[in-house]
């Protein structure tokens, strides 16, 4: 089975190399594929054909990826994946796995997550993907990122018939506290809300705050902070199938 490994954090991230190890751990034939810099925040926008269609890139090593065929893209996930899915970087895949996101991917503000947005991508392109994140800014705990993704994919690959995507977010704690996968609904929003000051000339004034989470409420937002690592069907598949994980623990 192939895979095309993508993240909207860059070439450089640490995710990208903690998602392509596990994927090459599950057995697949992997291949990586991701931008050249940053492209947080760009959902599914398909930017970054050069003049003349042209899209650039450059040939990369990862460490311990070494047989891992690797190329930096001066592209967006979303078009990564599309041009992906037509075979601009080898054979097309059987699979997009996008991520590990440095960061959490919840609630319904996912619509901008350029993580999300390749895995959406996927899907539309008939591919069954998977969007993970590690549910925190300052991000130190990739190995139980790797865990919670292994198992993931444990329960998606068997399933993954068709195109479907599955998000994914893990709390950056020690493996030994993750309580487990658990399926989960998307939260009304996300983790922040926006609060509008008073106009001032030439300008509105912005701030954030953070969401309050509801006690027995069974969304990501929720479950991540109870030490779960959250599984949400945002695509595809059966209801069933992505409940069936309630029961992992």
């Amino acid at each position: 089975m192939r895979a095309l490994i993508t993240n909207d954090d860059g070439i450089d991230s640490a995710g990208l190399r903690t998602l392509a190890q596990v994927a090459v751990a599950a057995g697949l034939k992997v291949t990586i594929a991701a931008p050249d810099g940053e492209r947080s925040g760009t959902s599914a926008a398909m930017s970054g054909l050069a003049a003349g269609g042209r899209l650039l890139v450059a040939d990369r090593t990862l460490d311990g990826l070494d047989d891992v065929p690797t190329v930096a893209v001066q592209a967006s996930p979303a078009m990564i994946v599309f041009v992906g899915s037509h075979g601009a970087f080898g054979p097309p895949p059987d699979i997009v796995l996008a991520g590990i996101n440095r960061g959490p991917n919840i609630g319904r503000a996912i619509l901008h997550s350029g993580t999300v947005g390749a895995a959406l991508t996927g899907a539309s392109a008939g591919l069954p993907s998977m969007a993970v994140s590690l549910a925190s800014e300052r991000a130190r705990h990739w190995d139980t990122a790797a865990v919670a993704t292994a198992r993931a994919l444990e329960w998606f690959l068997p399933r993954a018939g068709g195109p479907a995507v599955v998000n994914v977010n893990v709390p950056d704690r020690p493996a030994d506290q993750l309580r487990g996968l658990h399926a989960a609904r998307l939260a009304p929003y996300g983790v922040a809300r926006a609060i509008i000051g008073e106009p001032g000339e030439g300008f509105i004034p912005i701030t954030f705050s953070q969401l309050e989470a509801q006690p027995g409420d069974a969304t990501d937002l929720v479950l991540l902070r109870e030490g779960w690592a959250t599984v949400t069907l945002v695509e595809g598949l059966s209801e069933s199938s992505a409940l069936d994980l309630s029961t992992l623990g």
